[in-house]
């Protein structure tokens, strides 16, 4: 591993996005003497890929799979992957939990908090032992938005839908003919109440189903902002919102509980927060107050957030990541989750718990 290498391309990423917490930033220099080495569990049926083609899992899996950060050696590393396609079910994965407990060392030493797995369903509420440890100290990695009932904010992550990899606008490019657009997959009763009542807005644009992707991009470009209903709608696409200058909208019925890459970039920064009771007055309200100035600051940020939602997959182990990519800012939320406490065999060291830090 190029040790040298990996830190300055992850001090590239902490120097350049400026979107980085505060609170993140405060050392980086404790992140960067350590390279992050992952081991997936080899030859497995669970940590096949199988997953839905062009997915963000499948695109996640494929990068890791591809990346210089995987290591043959589980005495040398930081995280431990597991991958749980969608036909697995709960007691299918329990097995394989169980096995590894039985087979081999490193889930034990942890109860799993050094691992990390891919369900994009997540694993429910059995109270099995196996399930209930993976699902309350491993990280689990889903599809945004995150199935409600089995996502645990600050510990697990989400993975967005990836954006194309057209040319982004300019930001100084400022033409738009439309106030605001809308061609989600809505199924709630209130957001297609809601709809209807938007439809009598002239400036808005509410399709009906999703254009192609080039006319999308094209009707995304034309207008101020674009609407979101948070867990009332299927696949969101907030990043190709990001990459054509259209701010996000985000119209909550409840509490947010995570949206993607939120330890990288300040949402509030790049979007509106619309509570849903208050219906197409308060969303028109809202958005009209985020005009002029505020909107332009607001257009230029989100375009270059967006980056962060392109999947580049790496060439080969050997081909530099791209410091501002999916793949790298999952893996740097990763490292940030990395568990730091230890469990000590029975009559080592008095037998109790000990922290250890690779900062």
């Amino acid at each position: 591993m190029a040790l040298a290498g990996f830190r300055h391309r992850l001090l590239q990423f902490l120097v350049g996005v400026i979107f980085l917490r505060s609170a993140l930033s405060s050392s980086p220099s404790r992140l960067l003497t350590c390279t992050p080495l992952i081991f997936a569990y080899p030859d497995q049926p669970w940590n096949s890929s199988g997953f839905r083609p062009g997915s963000p899992a499948a695109l996640f899996h494929a990068s890791l799979m591809r990346s210089r950060f995987l290591t043959l050696d589980p005495e040398e590393a930081h995280l431990f992957y597991l991958s749980f396609p969608g036909e697995a079910g709960p007691r299918s994965i329990a097995r394989s939990i169980r096995s590894l407990r039985s087979e081999l060392p490193f889930w034990n030493r942890t109860l799993g908090a050094d691992h990390f797995y891919i369900s994009e369903e997540g694993i429910g509420d059995s109270s099995d032992r196996n399930l209930v440890e993976l699902r309350k100290n491993s990280i689990h990695i889903s599809t945004f938005p995150a199935a409600p009932g089995r996502f645990i904010p600050h510990k697990d992550l989400t993975l967005p839908s990836p954006i194309s990899a057209s040319t982004p606008p300019s930001p100084k490019d400022s033409s738009f003919r439309f106030l605001a657009y809308y061609d989600g997959v809505a199924t709630d009763h209130a957001v297609l109440a809601l709809l209807d009542e938007l439809r009598k807005v002239p400036d808005v644009i509410i399709n009906s189903g999703r254009p192609d992707p080039t006319k999308r991009e094209q009707s995304m470009s034309a207008c101020r902002f674009c609407l979101f209903f948070y867990g009332l709608e299927r696949d969101p696409r907030l990043g190709e919102a990001l990459k054509s200058g259209c701010v996000p909208v985000v119209v909550s019925g409840g509490p947010i509980l995570e949206l993607p890459f939120s330890d990288v970039l300040r949402w509030s920064e790049i979007a509106l927060f619309v509570p849903l009771r208050g219906g197409a007055e308060e969303i028109r309200r809202t958005m009209d107050l985020a005009s002029g100035e505020t909107h332009a600051r607001m257009r230029a940020t989100a375009i270059q957030a967006s980056t962060l939602f392109r999947w580049d997959l790496p060439e080969s182990p050997t081909a530099p990541e791209r410091p501002h990519d999916a793949f790298t800012t999952v893996l740097f939320q990763l490292w940030r989750r990395r568990h730091a406490i230890r469990y000590v065999r029975w009559g080592e060291r008095g037998s109790s718990l000990h922290a250890r830090s690779d900062f």
